[in-house]
């Protein structure tokens, strides 16, 4: 995973205002929020925040880079810049200082490309 921080915000990224929709962990990993469908959005959840990131579908969307995190909370995984399936989960109980902060970059970078879409619940 690349490392991102010093870019800032994307220029004329225009985002709407954020929406509290919740969604369940089951509701954000069906079918319509991976990308499965190319009609279909991609939801990436980030510290319980959801993101549509379909504007990104070749990094996302099936056989992207980052396919992995569509439909979940890849919170764990983005705090250690890890792609494998396993750390693609929200808790982040087992993250070092260090990871957390790599995590709040993280959370930084999505919130300044991604409209917010809803929370996880």
């Amino acid at each position: 995973m690349g490392q991102l921080w010093g870019l800032g915000p994307p220029k004329d990224t225009k985002l709407d205002p954020p929406k509290d929709t919740p969604f369940t962990s089951e509701q954000l990993s069906q079918a319509g929020f991976t990308g499965s469908d190319e009609n279909t959005a991609i939801y990436v959840a980030v510290k319980g925040t959801v993101f549509d990131v379909s504007s990104k579908r070749e990094l996302y969307g099936p056989g992207g880079a980052y396919s992995v995190f569509a439909g979940k909370d890849a919170s764990r995984a983005l705090g250690k810049s890890s792609t494998d399936p396993q750390d693609v989960v929200a808790d982040v109980s087992t993250l070092d200082e260090s990871q957390l902060e790599v995590l709040d970059k993280w959370y930084t970078f999505f919130s300044e490309r991604y409209n917010i879409v809803g929370k996880v619940v």
